[in-house]
């Protein structure tokens, strides 16, 4: 059985997985990793990601017959290299919201918004710190970029990896270069004559050759897969994402749930206006993107799942993972629409949808609510996706047409339930693939497979004629109920908004 491979390093797993000819998958294998907060920096252990590579590697079945390879990561966030490739501080991470003055200050000068988490917005933070590594500075990429080096000798990103490095002209198919001249202006200005185009990894597009695996490769994941696989562009969890739902056409969209949460819809064109609120971005074909991004997701429902399942353990009860968020989940749908007045804030992390630097998770509720484990539950879940609604309410007042979404990730495994509130939340029909829990890995397989048979059509004529053509799948459309009940969550959330800014500055 010949096979494509994908592997990502997200953010809670290093996941890989191999497709067939069909694109079905047929192995996998995954790592369970974290982010550690050291020293006010959200980071990553390169170490690890080595390790868990290995680890996920493991778990692919007839290696030896695998056709082509792509790595996938989470995008964004600052890697900083000299020339040799030695790593100059610990990976500052999507997570972070430690970049607010540079972000300002780009935005303003492109007139593109430039979220914190970029990676032009830590580079620029770091010249404004004048931090000590910076006459130093070779390389800056993102954590697919360094590992897709690493196996291939090759530094570059597919283009919507590269389009949360800096601003892309999606005509031109390159980082934008009137933004460049601008940036190189300002690094001229701080005494520092190197142009960021030196320092950027090169830009691809999905289908073109971005190398093999070398022998050096080989050796960095202790010799897993033979050398000479070609590899597919490195991707970040949004361009998979896209290409995991088939939505790279315009028109379509996708909203990817896990960690964090981002929905992406494509357009014909850039939005007009700026807004702080929404990146700019592209499909791995280079097609811009308007993308709502939101740092905080599953992360606290996991949390609390983990301490009912402790109350459960001490009454002999050992449910498995799948059994337990299965129940919790599902147990959330004899809740009332508006989760009986409870509100829940899940911040963990920053949350730049509403410009908050920290977080503070909290469970605030009245006198008078009904505080049931279904109506809890189901205010823990409403929680993972508010956010993303206050954002994607701006591209409703914009007039972005939206043909079809998308659901994929954590959130959407247990069948309906996900999909059903997502619904509610963004007041159109959701779609889930049966391939909607694989995430980031399945798309970057996607597009190594298009890497190696499909460059004579495009991304989207090959995913819809050969991939999806035939693919199950099951839309929900919003239930009226629900749309009202998740409104009048969303009027209580807004107003705990102001709690969690308060909670924020005196805890």
């Amino acid at each position: 059985m010949k096979t494509y491979l994908g592997v990502e390093l997200g953010s809670t797993r290093i996941k890989a997985i191999s497709i067939d000819e069909c694109f079905s998958p047929v192995s996998q294998g995954d790592y369970t990793w974290a982010s550690s907060y050291e020293n006010g920096i959200w980071t990553y252990d390169l170490t690890e990601a080595r390790r868990g590579l290995i680890e996920a590697i493991k778990g692919i079945e007839n290696r030896e017959d695998i056709l082509s390879a792509g790595i996938s990561g989470m995008m964004h966030g600052y890697l900083a290299f000299d020339e040799d490739w030695n790593l100059l501080v610990p990976f500052r991470t999507w997570q972070n919201t430690i970049t607010a003055e540079a972000a300002a200050e780009l935005t303003e000068l492109f007139g593109f918004n430039v979220p914190q988490r970029w990676s032009i917005a830590h580079l620029w933070q770091a010249v404004l710190n004048g931090e000590e590594h910076l006459p130093r500075l070779a390389h800056i990429t993102t954590l697919s970029g360094y590992i897709h080096y690493m196996l291939t000798g090759v530094n570059a990103v597919g283009i919507c990896e590269a389009s949360g490095i800096f601003p892309i002209d999606s005509d031109d198919l390159c980082y934008n270069r009137v933004m460049v001249d601008k940036f190189n202006k300002l690094l001229k200005d701080k005494g520092i004559e190197k142009s960021v185009l030196d320092l950027m990894p090169a830009v691809l597009t999905a289908g073109e050759d971005a190398g093999a695996l070398t022998e050096a490769g080989a050796a960095f994941i202790d010799h897993l897969l033979p050398v000479g696989i070609p590899f597919a562009p490195p991707e970040g969890d949004g361009g998979t994402g896209m290409t995991a739902t088939n939505s790279v056409a315009v028109g379509t969209g996708n909203v990817s749930a896990g960690t964090s949460i981002f929905s992406m819809v494509v357009l014909d064109k850039y939005l007009e206006n700026v807004y702080e609120e929404i990146d700019l971005i592209t499909t791995p074909a280079g097609k811009p993107v308007a993308m709502v991004h939101c740092n905080n997701c599953t992360t606290d429902t996991n949390h609390w799942a983990s301490m009912l399942e402790e109350a459960a353990n001490l009454f002999g009860a050992t449910p498995t993972k799948g059994e337990l968020f299965t129940k919790l989940y599902e147990k959330s749908l004899e809740g009332d629409a508006d989760c009986g007045g409870i509100m829940v804030c899940n911040y963990l992390a920053g949350e730049g949808v509403t410009h908050m630097d920290k977080g503070r998770p909290m469970v605030v509720r009245t006198p008078e609510s009904s505080f049931t484990l279904a109506n809890f539950f189901r205010a823990s879940l409403y929680s993972t996706m508010a956010t993303l609604k206050l954002g994607m309410e701006i591209l409703e007042k914009e007039k972005v047409e939206i043909k079809s979404m998308t659901g994929h990730g954590g959130l959407f495994k247990t069948p309906v339930v996900g999909q059903k509130y997502m619904a509610a939340a963004i007041g159109a029909p959701i779609t889930c693939t049966e391939t909607a829990g694989e995430g980031g890995a399945y798309g970057i397989a996607l597009l190594a497979a298009y890497r190696y048979d499909g460059k004579e059509i495009s991304l989207d004529e090959y995913l819809s004629s050969k991939v999806f053509a035939e693919a199950t799948s099951i839309t929900l459309a919003p239930d009226e109920t629900d749309i009202k009940g998740f409104n009048a969550y969303m009027d209580n959330y807004k107003k705990l908004l102001k709690v969690e800014e308060k909670a924020v500055e005196v805890i």
